[in-house]
């Protein structure tokens, strides 16, 4: 039932059937500790709650602790007014690991520095089966810096074969979406503009060698790519026998 359809209540204490309002007519007893009539809700619960006329419901926590962004359309912290990147309707969505609803979910959610929303469990459970990603647009879900540092230690300490030393790869980067000519390497592939190694491989293995026998410009490392533009360049195939593909950090 739509507790907002709701236009008459009994009172429990002299039975009178009445119009919805806070107190009973005919004995005078308060339907609630708290009373809604906007959302028709009663509650005997002392839960700080307050009604938010911009997300059109009540909610908990006190109001002095919360204020309603226009354009994210949802209430948020104080502490993020200025400092939080807004989404359009963000919250008019569902969570994208469990798919329930995120606007009228008592479940508390979490702000990616992506901004899109999960709640907070969800994102635990993430984090604890090893996804770092934002389910919705892959970037990091938290600052990464520290695996990162790590895994350059680890290409450091893995050289690759020489037989793959002219080996490159083509790579967009998922956490500033730019894109790179970095060396092959089974570890992961590092974005060369922000050092993420949140990547995805867009073309490659390529002999880089081989694009100098042809006849073609050799990219510089870290130098910006277009894949769509590389067409047409020389490529030698890479089979998994001969270069392992370094993936994505999840």
């Amino acid at each position: 039932m739509n507790r907002k359809e709701v236009t008459e209540l009994i009172c429990t204490v002299c039975d009178e059937r009445q119009p919805v309002q806070a107190d009973c007519r005919k004995c005078g007893v308060r339907f609630g500790k708290y009373v809604c009539l906007e959302c028709n809700l009663f509650d005997d619960e002392e839960k700080n709650q307050f009604h938010c006329q911009g997300c059109g419901i009540c909610r908990i926590g006190g109001a002095e602790r919360f204020f309603h962004c226009k354009k994210c359309n949802m209430c948020l912290p104080v502490q993020l007014k200025n400092g939080h990147k807004c989404v359009e309707n963000v919250s008019r969505a569902n969570c994208p690991v469990c798919l329930d609803d995120i606007h009228t979910s008592r479940i508390p959610c979490h702000i990616p520095m992506c901004g899109h929303l999960l709640h907070r469990t969800c994102f635990e459970q993430l984090l604890q089966a090893g996804h770092y990603a934002c389910p919705i647009c892959q970037t990091s879900l938290m600052d990464m810096t520290q695996l990162w540092k790590y895994l350059d230690q680890q290409v450091a300490n893995t050289p690759m074969p020489p037989e793959y030393k002219d080996y490159i790869v083509y790579i967009l980067c998922k956490d500033c979406h730019k894109e790179c000519t970095v060396p092959f390497h089974v570890v992961g592939f590092k974005c060369c503009h922000c050092g993420s190694y949140n990547t995805c491989r867009i073309k490659g293995p390529v002999n880089s060698r081989n694009l100098e026998l042809a006849g073609g410009n050799q990219p510089q490392m870290g130098e910006g790519s277009n894949a769509a533009n590389n067409n047409n360049q020389p490529q030698e195939e890479a089979h998994p026998a001969d270069a392992p593909a370094g993936g994505p950090v999840q």
